[in-house]
């Protein structure tokens, strides 16, 4: 009998032989891991309903049309539906959500109660809000309830999902750390601890974040680790938190889903714009993500490609989240025919059939390269990446190369003109942008400083502001009652002698030191 049959009870593992290894200790390095499940390259013929899912879920996966698991679903959901402990390695766009998702949802419904008792955690709002997405279309036959919990957003409706005791909240590190301060910010009866893209938070620097989460948490019963690559702290991060763990592909670098046709454009820097401009036309393309190395430049590449004509949008971290939420919405419902992003976009924006990514600028990190490619030919389908390559970003392609396992083909665009000047700079030197700055908060103070003078009337000399001893100077309300002009001063008051006035509450009335009334013509004093 092979290693899998204490996952699966005393009959023959079911997905023998195509996922399971007899030699699961050998195979994991003698790590605490077995069994060991290899990613496939050719899996078996399997459907959701042989997974042992909630038959409300398969439900809603049928109406959702997946007809058949992905390898990591398959690898993963049966023994997460056991109750492991889950550490899985797997490349983007195989299907993560899912493979953590469904099992989670069918752990809730088979012992229904109102409490919090499932938390997932993600390193950006636009993954969070993706899961979210997706748990309420595998949910849609069930009375589970998701809430998302990030930052950009008001705090009320978020407070009201842990007074509410929804049934998984999606959330932030950041985010969740703030309403942990809070009496209400508790879960102590969580089960399962989900991490999504968890070498993404260690790349952000969230690592500090989760920890202090981590120490906010109750003992769980179960804690599913999930991963697009494999790094060693996040290994020692594995160690920490889970408890025999079965391990799925933790052996196996990170590479593009085969069905990405990759290829290098090379062309000088300030030529980039218009030789993307051409690619979008002469591909024809219906909707791209386009990746840039900055906010700076996608804001300026965004207003280019409008200008020519291409409806363009763009997604960064300096965009609001309702900014980021209408982008986002605008390219998939086709308004915007490129979506112009810098990394933070890289992972979590699940896009269906999308045909082409573009990476403007190379990415520095070769995982970055994988994870923004990854955006095309999701979950078995085909697309296009492509990559703009200067001269001084020759290091970055090899070691690209060296990641993906192979040279890229170096292709040229016919009747480009690879010599001629750009028509308009990308990027504005910084020294321009910083006097550009200035120069619209100067006249931004301009502007107020005239509105003040508009509304005042012109400033007063002598009279205008406060007096010395507390009144207002100026005119305001003349011996009669009615405007004199100006603000308030000693001898206007309002009235024959009321008002304000200047010290001692005198002739003018006024808030002075002599008590209330304390001038001939009353006022308030003190």
């Amino acid at each position: 009998m092979h290693e899998c049959s204490r996952l699966y009870g005393p009959e023959r593992c079911p997905l023998w032989p195509f996922l399971c290894c007899p030699a699961a200790g050998q195979r994991a390095g003698n790590r605490r891991h077995a069994p060991y499940f290899p990613t496939l390259k050719s899996p078996p013929t399997l459907s959701f309903h042989s997974l042992g899912l909630d038959a409300r879920l398969v439900r809603a996966i049928d109406e959702l049309g997946f007809a058949n698991p992905t390898p990591i679903q398959i690898g993963a959901i049966p023994p997460a539906l056991q109750g492991k402990d889950l550490l899985a390695c797997a490349m983007t766009g195989s299907g993560k959500t899912a493979a953590f998702m469904l099992p989670v949802l069918n752990r809730l419904l088979a012992n229904p109660r109102r409490a919090t008792r499932a938390l997932v955690l993600t390193p950006t709002r636009e993954l969070a809000a993706q899961i979210v997405e997706a748990t309420q279309d595998f949910a849609r036959h069930t009375s589970l309830k998701v809430a998302p919990i990030f930052g950009g957003v008001g705090h009320k409706p978020q407070e009201m999902a842990f007074r509410d005791k929804v049934d998984i909240i999606v959330a932030c590190p950041g985010r969740l750390l703030d309403h942990f301060k809070e009496n209400y910010g508790v879960l102590p009866d969580l089960e399962v601890l989900v991490l999504d893209e968890a070498d993404r938070m260690l790349d952000m620097g969230f690592l500090p974040d989760l920890r202090r989460v981590l120490r906010h948490l109750p003992p769980r019963q179960q804690t599913l680790f999930f991963s697009a690559t494999m790094p060693p702290p996040i290994a020692q991060l594995t160690r920490e938190m889970l408890k025999d763990p079965i391990a799925i592909d933790v052996e196996r670098q990170a590479k593009p889903a085969t069905g990405v046709e990759q290829a290098l454009f090379p062309v000088p820097s300030h030529l980039k714009g218009e030789l993307i401009k051409r690619l979008i036309e002469q591909e024809q393309v219906r909707d791209a993500i386009v990746f840039t190395r900055t906010k700076h430049r996608a804001d300026r590449l965004a207003k280019q490609l409008n200008s020519a004509g291409i409806t363009a949008e763009r997604i960064h971290g300096n965009r609001s989240q309702a900014q980021r939420v209408a982008a986002l919405a605008g390219f998939k419902d086709g308004k915007f025919r490129v979506l112009v992003a810098t990394d933070i976009a890289a992972r979590g924006i699940d896009i269906n059939e999308l045909g082409h990514v573009f990476n403007f600028d190379v990415p520095v990190v070769s995982e970055d390269y994988i994870h923004r490619v990854g955006r095309t030919a999701r979950a078995g389908a085909t697309g296009r990446a492509l990559t703009l390559c200067a001269p001084d970003e020759e290091n970055e392609i090899r070691a690209i190369e060296r990641a993906v396992g192979r040279a890229l083909p170096r292709l040229k665009l016919p009747d480009f003109d690879y010599t001629a000047k750009a028509a308009e700079a990308l990027e504005v030197p910084i020294a321009e942008r910083i006097a550009a700055i200035r120069a619209q908060k100067s006249q931004a103070r301009d502007n107020a400083r005239q509105k003040a003078e508009r509304r005042g009337g012109g400033a007063q000399p002598a009279a205008a502001g406060r007096a010395t001893g507390g009144g207002n100077a100026g005119g305001g309300r003349g011996p009669g009652g009615g405007n004199a002009g100006g603000a308030r001063g000693p001898s206007a008051g309002r009235g024959t002698g009321g008002g304000r006035g200047g010290q001692g509450g005198g002739h003018a009335g006024g808030r002075g030191h002599g008590g209330h009334g304390g001038g001939s013509f009353g006022g308030r004093g003190r």
